[in-house]
């Protein structure tokens, strides 16, 4: 009998605001109970109700640096004057306890941690379980009437969310697969069935 290595996943997903991702993401965790959401850091304090190792590792800022000069994380950035960042111990840790880790992430962030695995080995862990999905809206109109339909945000911020879609969408490219989430239902059974074909490639020493 043939027996596949276990090959643990790390799978990043981009998709502008309102694109579905979130709604895709969720349905797919609830699944599969050996996919876990990554745990970020942050700088900012934590929000009623949230606790730390669970929604975030709390830091403080001389914490943060400290990490940063250490070269612990897999990406960084600052974003409305907090940083937020991933520690590389959080995937290879859950890597040995045989889980994928997924990673709702933009795409700045998506290119960070492509050009930190890069430079990997061929044969770390790491490199052999990147992989990453783009999941875009059918069109940019389509994209600004699912947030107006929201009924979350006022017609200039939903303008903002339209602008950045449009800088973000072009950079579906270097993704490895691209959804285009017309339907949910059809979307979602793209998405399973890339986390369940990549599970069974079969991955040479060179990879």
């Amino acid at each position: 009998m043939i027996e596949l290595p276990a090959r643990p996943l790390l799978i990043l997903i981009s998709a502008p605001s309102g694109g579905g991702k979130t709604t895709l993401c969720e349905r797919l965790v609830a699944e599969f109970d050996f996919l876990t959401y990554s745990v970020s850091c942050t700088t900012r304090s934590p929000r009623e109700g949230e606790v730390d190792g669970t929604d975030y590792y709390f830091l403080t800022e001389t914490e943060f640096d400290q990490r940063v000069r250490a070269g612990e994380f897999l990406e960084h950035a600052l974003v409305h004057g907090h940083r937020y960042g991933t520690l590389k111990k959080v995937i290879t840790e859950g890597f040995q306890q045989g889980r994928d880790i997924l990673m709702d992430i933009d795409v700045q962030g998506a290119q960070q941690i492509r050009r930190q695995i890069d430079q990997c080995s061929p044969g770390d862990p790491l490199r052999r379980g990147l992989v990453d999905i783009f999941i875009a809206p059918p069109s940019i109109e389509v994209l600004r009437k699912r947030l107006q339909g929201r009924g979350k945000d006022a017609a200039d911020v939903i303008e903002r969310r339209v602008q950045m879609a449009e800088n973000e969408l072009p950079h579906w490219r270097e993704y490895q697969y691209l959804i285009i989430n017309d339907r949910l239902d059809a979307s979602y059974d793209a998405l399973r069935a890339i986390l369940l074909a990549e599970h069974r490639r079969v991955m040479g020493d060179a990879t």
